[in-house]
């Protein structure tokens, strides 16, 4: 199947789609053109620049320079999710990086090595991408998870002392919290899984499409990552909730107000 390729004249009619939600931004007085123009630039730059370096990367196809990238995706991914999440960076990095590495590693090691089993094992053209989608969607988990439930404990604090003082060890005071936050994070991804293939057709299958695979080849491939994805979700969550949980409440079961950013 012939790959249609993409010109740069065509690059220039896609940038032209902005003109219409600029135009009505502009006139709903909505202040964000200014960052809309920054956001879409930064991605393009970007984008370009990690297109021209995974190029070497995939060329190249050395696990020590693989492992490095998936580090370094791992180290800025937690520095976001702390960030958005309004938590400290200095008091949870190292914890978190724990929980995030620890959970998207393995599910990543055991999906290349005992499913699709590339040649060689540690091959960049799957291993990099791959990670990447368990690891960006399990970033956007865990900062609606532990912004939620550090943010609803210190609101609703009374209500945790009072649990507290009923007899509520922390793990029990806290569970209620977990769940809500839990919740949060995986509700709009169980209502993604349930209607892909009907409302949306997911961009990797897609991806996949245009590329010339077979359309079963990539709708098993498809499956495959989201099943991945919700697992690396759900247990780097989890995990995330549990480590931190350790060092932001003091001896007496108070939520330390330090641990937040200022």
């Amino acid at each position: 199947m012939e790959i249609i390729n993409l010109s740069y004249l065509d690059m220039f009619y896609v940038y032209l789609f902005l003109i219409l939600p600029i135009i009505l931004l502009v006139w709903l007085k909505v202040g964000i053109i200014l960052d809309l123009v920054v956001s879409i630039s930064r991605m393009s730059i970007q984008l370009i620049l990690i297109g021209i370096y995974l190029k070497f990367i995939f060329e190249i196809n050395s696990l020590l320079l693989n492992i490095a990238w998936i580090l370094a995706m791992l180290i800025v991914a937690n520095f976001s999710i702390l960030r958005q999440s309004n938590l400290s960076v200095r008091k949870f990095f190292i914890c978190t990086f724990f929980g995030l590495s620890l959970a998207t590693s393995i599910i990543l090691a055991i999906f290349v090595a005992l499913i699709i089993c590339p040649s060689p094992i540690y091959n960049a053209r799957y291993m990099i991408p791959i990670f990447g989608m368990i690891l960006g969607n399990s970033m956007r988990g865990n900062v609606i998870v532990l912004e939620r439930f550090y943010s609803s404990i210190k609101k609703n604090e009374k209500e945790f002392i009072t649990y507290q003082m009923l007899g509520a060890t922390i793990s029990e005071a806290t569970k209620p919290y977990i769940r809500s936050a839990l919740l949060a994070a995986l509700t709009p991804q169980l209502s993604t899984i349930a209607t892909m293939g009907i409302v949306s057709l997911p961009g990797m299958m897609t991806g996949q499409i245009l590329g010339g695979s077979f359309p079963i080849n990539a709708i098993k491939y498809q499956i495959a990552v989201m099943v991945c994805i919700f697992s690396a979700l759900v247990c780097t969550t989890v995990f995330n909730l549990l480590l931190t949980r350790k060092i932001a409440f003091d001896s007496y079961g108070m939520l330390k107000h330090n641990i937040f950013r200022k």
